[in-house]
C-alpha cells in the first residue's frame, strides 16, 4: 500500500487557495484534505463543502472530505456534488456508524471513520471491514498548529496490529501535529496516509520544499 502525504487546506492562505494547492500540486501533493467543522462537534467553524467544489475545478488532485461535524449524514451528498474522493466522519459525533459508511459507498466515494485522541481503536473491531480507512486524530480536533499526542502511536500499532489479524488492507492515517521530525516514526508505526498542515502551508515560498521534503520522507 501506497504512503500518501495529504496537505490540509485549513492551513493555506484562504486569500490565495487555488494558488497554494497548485504549488503543492505541482511540487508532488496527490491529494488534499479538507476539514469541514461546524462549530458545534469541534470549538471552531472552518469552511463549507463550496470551499471543495471551488477547488475541484482548479486541481486534479485526490480530495479527501474530513467531516467534524454533528448529524454528518446531511453532509454526505453535498461532498460528493462538490467533487469529494472519500469522506470520513467521527465516530463520536453518530450513534449509527455502520449506516453512515454505507450513505458515503452508495455514494460511490470511500468510506472512512476519524478518532478522537481518548477514543480506543477496539470500538472499532466490528465495523473495520467496512472502512476504506481510518483517520487517528493525533490532536484533538478543532484548530491547526497543535503538538503531536505521542500515545497515537500505540494507536496506530493496535489499529494495524487488529487489521493485519483479520486479513484487512487498511489504511491508516494520521491527522495533527506531523512534520519532519516524527514522520519516520508515525509511519514506522504502521500509518500510511499522512495529513500535514502547518508544515506545508506556514510559508509560501516553502510550499514545494516543504511537499518535496515530506514525500521524500514518507
Amino acid at each position: 500500500m501506497k504512503n500518501r502525504l495529504s496537505p490540509s487546506v485549513l492551513a493555506a492562505d484562504f486569500s490565495a487557495l487555488a494558488e497554494d494547492l497548485r504549488l503543492a500540486e505541482e511540487a508532488g501533493a496527490e491529494s488534499f484534505h479538507f476539514d469541514i467543522m461546524d462549530g458545534h462537534f469541534v470549538p471552531n467553524l472552518s469552511y463549507g463543502v463550496n470551499v471543495v467544489s471551488a477547488l475541484r475545478k482548479q486541481s486534479k488532485a485526490f480530495f479527501d472530505v474530513h467531516l467534524m461535524v454533528t448529524n454528518p449524514d446531511f453532509y454526505f451528498a453535498s461532498c460528493k456534488e462538490a467533487g469529494a474522493d472519500r469522506v470520513s466522519f467521527h465516530f463520536e459525533a453518530t450513534p449509527h456508524v455502520d449506516r453512515a459508511l454505507e450513505a458515503i459507498k452508495d455514494l460511490q466515494m470511500e468510506a472512512g471513520i476519524a478518532l478522537n485522541p481518548a477514543t480506543p481503536v477496539a470500538f472499532l473491531e466490528e465495523i473495520l471491514p467496512k472502512c476504506s480507512y481510518i483517520l487517528l486524530m493525533s490532536v484533538n480536533p478543532g484548530f491547526g498548529g497543535q503538538k503531536f499526542i505521542p500515545y497515537t502511536l500505540e494507536k496506530v500499532k493496535k489499529l494495524r496490529a487488529m487489521a493485519l489479524s483479520r486479513g484487512i488492507e487498511l489504511e491508516i492515517g494520521i491527522d495533527g501535529g506531523v512534520g519532519a521530525a516524527n514522520l519516520p516514526e508515525i509511519v514506522a508505526s504502521g500509518a500510511n496516509f499522512i495529513v500535514a498542515g502547518s508544515s506545508v502551508f506556514r510559508c509560501k515560498k516553502e510550499i514545494a520544499k516543504q511537499v518535496q521534503s515530506l514525500n521524500r520522507l514518507l
